[in-house]
């Protein structure tokens, strides 16, 4: 347990001290904020828009950050030779891929929390065409994003700490100080004399997104065994693609009993299960957290079929 935890532990750090990851949390976080600046004149469906448009920027910032860092904590150690390193210890094959997962999901629950907070954000600060811009809390969340940068390099400075890791983890307490005092203490005036609220609703659609991250990243290190970052990026994003429509494809055949269909549609991932978008714009605000618990079990289960088949296809993996 000792040698899994140390393992998974190294995983996470080095994974947040990735430049690009530093420049995907800040880019993604910053467009999040930036998507409930402009005027989108939608006839009143401006908050359903902006809620929208940020969490597909977050699930796709999870995309290329779990494809990305399981490129980066598995295949080039493997093609740099230090996986060799690693497993001349007492340290099974499996135990350090199962490590390199959870340190490769602690970092990207770190990447969606920091997005989680923009897309809370972005919903208050959504308004309509009578409404203006809320550039209090632009300048607050901009603020939290700086103060993180200049902690981070005070600490490079001064204490020779690294840069990128401490800017992750200063993102990750600023951004959500920030959050907190622009629902605290800041308001929003819409074309009614309402206050702007907070669309909680998006949080759980946030976790769901996790999940589906999860299991991507599950895929993204199961391709990594045998691929480069290139070809595991196309594997992912065609496996993505694909679970997007398995409901038509898939789905009404398998209805109808073709057997071909049901195997297909019980093989790909139906990322529709974490997508709740659709249900929030359909005003379904009473969410049921129930719900969560089964797609979580869900993503458990396929998490962990996939990272089986990577298993045994990293068992067979010449390392030499």
């Amino acid at each position: 347990m000792r040698q899994f935890l140390t393992i998974a532990a190294n995983a996470f750090m080095e994974l947040i001290r990735q430049p690009i990851f530093l420049l995907l949390m800040t880019g993604s976080v910053a467009f999040e904020i930036f998507l409930a600046v402009p005027y989108y004149f939608a006839f009143g469906d401006e908050p359903k828009l902006v809620d929208n448009s940020t969490l597909a920027v977050m699930l796709l910032a999870g995309l290329f950050g779990a494809v990305l860092s399981a490129s980066a904590s598995l295949a080039r150690e493997i093609r740099a030779g230090t996986v060799l390193a690693v497993l001349s210890k007492p340290v099974g094959r499996a135990q350090f891929l199962l490590a390199k997962f959870t340190g490769l999901a602690a970092a990207l629950t770190v990447l969606t929390y920091v997005n989680t907070a923009g897309v809370l954000v972005a919903s208050r600060m959504a308004f309509d065409a009578y409404g203006k811009t809320d550039l209090p809390a632009i300048g607050i969340f901009a603020a939290g994003i700086g103060a993180a940068y200049a902690l981070a390099g005070f600490s490079n400075f001064f204490l020779r700490r690294p840069f990128v890791s401490d800017a992750v983890l200063g993102m990750l307490i600023f951004t959500t100080l920030a959050a907190f005092v622009i629902f605290r203490f800041t308001t929003q005036e819409e074309s009614l004399g309402t206050q702007g609220h907070v669309n909680w609703n998006l949080l759980p659609a946030g976790i769901l997104v996790l999940f589906a991250l999860w299991v991507l990243a599950a895929v993204a290190l199961a391709c990594s065994t045998r691929f480069d970052t290139i070809p595991t990026l196309a594997i992912c994003s065609a496996l993505f693609l694909l679970g997007l429509v398995s409901d038509y494809f898939f789905g009404l055949p398998a209805r109808t009993g073709e057997w071909w269909a049901s195997i297909l549609y019980s093989v790909v991932p139906n990322w529709q299960l974490f997508w709740l978008a659709d249900a929030i714009d359909t005003g379904k605000s009473t969410f049921q957290w129930y719900y969560v618990v089964k797609a979580f079990a869900y993503a458990v289960c396929y998490a962990g079929a996939v990272l089986a088949v990577g298993t045994a296809l990293f068992e067979e993996r010449e390392l030499s």
